[in-house]
């Protein structure tokens, strides 16, 4: 994938970790992005988002890097 598709990647994972943080428990929180991540996106975009978190992920939220980290780790 191009850089703005990272870029997008991005922009989505972090928008899906605003949208879940009504919960008011992190982790809990990361949970729910974990599994909307795992069940939505393409094999490519995990693969993508994944890497781009192995390699500092310095522009996504705390909540969605604690995300990813878990969806990686599960699958």
């Amino acid at each position: 994938m191009a850089n703005h598709q990272l870029t997008s990647l991005i922009r989505m994972a972090n928008q899906i970790a605003a949208n879940n943080t009504h919960i008011g428990d992190e982790n809990a929180e990361a949970e729910m992005v974990a599994n909307h991540l795992s069940k939505f996106w393409a094999r490519s975009m995990k693969a993508q988002i994944s890497e781009y978190l192995n390699q500092g992920g310095d522009e996504l939220t705390p909540i969605a890097r604690k995300a990813i980290g878990l969806m990686a780790s599960a699958g």
